[in-house]
């Protein structure tokens, strides 16, 4: 990742993390002690925010918080890194969103979120000027479809009409999807440059040899018939299926310790975001995004465990890449 500084902008929400680490979760109605506790300004969109500019991308995010002091917690995080906060909405009356996390001593995770004001964020907000200048001037624009739908699809019109490039992740779904034509995905959907889906209960299927793998990359192939540049199908600590028009590849994850999953995604979604704004071959693109993902899952924290760029390098050439 050479030549010119990259411009990302990261649309996505925004919370507070009070996160606590324990040997092991609590059984219901039960209590256990715990330790490390902290209270950071987290979420998918500060998270991947980050992450770009640690891969020393130009990083602007545009996202909501309350009328609180952790919406201004917040915005000061994010200015220690650098990321532009002129289009991170204050909601009057409304809380700054909420996670309440638990790490055990393997790194699993457990939570409860309160959205707070992300379900604020309007379309209005996506579409003015000072958002279509930001987003049409980008490189890539990062989207998590973890926002409100009409936040989603008004991202996406003014990305492709200014044709920025297109990372969508969408959320979990909540029931089992086999094939494409069981979405209710918005047609903007499909203007995706890269897909990154969550079809979770194929990848637990997959993962426990269910035979899933091949019901995941046949519907990968048709979202990528259905007009979306490749399609990222994401098996961590393993693998990554890299789906396009041409073929199917199989990208191995990083086999490093684990100590805490909490910002891999993030990680993986914020690197692959820096390393597509410059160019960088697909294949390039997700191994590098990869190797950002087991770095933060070798280390405790959401944002202190997001690696820099020198490291995710160091960890490429390790690798022999």
């Amino acid at each position: 990742m050479t030549g010119r500084i990259p411009k990302v902008v990261v649309v996505g929400p925004t919370y507070v993390d009070m996160v606590i680490k324990c040997q092991e979760f609590p059984a219901p109605g039960a209590v256990v002690d715990g330790y490390g506790a902290s209270c950071i300004a987290t979420g998918e969109g500060p998270n991947r925010a980050i992450e770009a500019a640690l891969c020393d991308c130009e990083v602007a995010l545009i996202s909501k918080v309350g009328e609180d002091p952790f919406g201004e917690m917040a915005r000061a995080n994010l200015r220690r890194f650098r990321i532009n906060t002129d289009l991170v909405y204050t909601a009057s009356a409304m809380s700054t969103g909420i996670v309440m996390t638990m790490v055990d001593s393997r790194g699993e995770n457990l939570g409860c979120i309160s959205a707070g004001a992300n379900r604020a964020l309007g379309a209005d907000e996506v579409g003015c000027a000072a958002a279509e200048s930001l987003i049409g001037g980008a490189d890539v624009c990062l989207i998590s479809g973890d926002l409100p739908e009409d936040v989603v699809i008004t991202v996406i019109r003014i990305a492709d009409l200014h044709q920025t490039k297109i990372i969508l992740e969408t959320p979990p779904q909540d029931h089992g999807i086999t094939r494409a034509a069981d979405l209710s995905w918005p047609n903007e959907y499909y203007l995706a440059d890269v897909l990154i889906p969550n079809f979770y209960k194929l990848v637990e299927g997959a993962e426990l040899g269910a035979g899933c793998a091949g019901e995941l990359k046949l519907l990968a192939s048709e979202l990528v018939a259905k007009g979306i540049g490749c399609v990222l199908i994401k098996m961590p600590p393993r693998e990554v299926f890299l789906v396009d028009r041409y073929d199917t590849t199989h990208i191995p994850w990083f086999n490093l310790d684990i100590a805490d999953q909490t910002a891999s995604g993030d990680a993986f979604a914020g690197a692959l975001a820096a390393s597509w704004a410059v160019g960088d071959e697909p294949q390039a693109a997700v191994k590098f995004a990869c190797a950002a993902g087991a770095l933060a899952m070798a280390k405790f924290g959401a944002q202190d465990s997001l690696p820099k760029k020198t490291r995710i390098i160091e960890l490429l050439q390790r690798q022999g890449d």
